[in-house]
């Protein structure tokens, strides 16, 4: 059985960071082409991170934090921009999420 750390992880990866590492650069300008890779290569290191935290409470801690730093809203306007998800997008079902498993959102 996964622990609350791991379900709150899948839950990111599924809803929030798989959609932005699946879209294709078909049909879209260079600059998007590359503005693409850049928030995929991120994508890719936020998985990492959230991944590398010790506890659900760490999770949901760096979740909100990753709400309104700079470096994250910076990335939300670029996915945003490509109409790809971001993790504002998915803020409500991952709070209801952490309190279904018992973990203070």
């Amino acid at each position: 059985m996964a622990t609350a750390k791991q379900e709150l992880v899948n839950f990111l990866v599924k809803e929030a960071f798989d959609p932005v590492l699946e879209a294709r650069p078909d049909g879209r300008s260079d600059a998007e082409k590359r503005k693409l890779k850049d928030v995929q290569d991120a994508t890719r290191s936020e998985i990492d991170r959230f991944r590398g935290y010790g506890s659900a409470d760490d999770v949901v801690t760096n979740f909100k934090r990753d709400l309104d730093s700079e470096p994250a809203r910076k990335i939300h306007r670029e996915l945003k921009s490509l109409g790809l998800p971001t993790l504002g997008d998915v803020r409500p079902q991952f709070e209801k999420k952490a309190r279904e498993l018992g973990v203070d959102a």
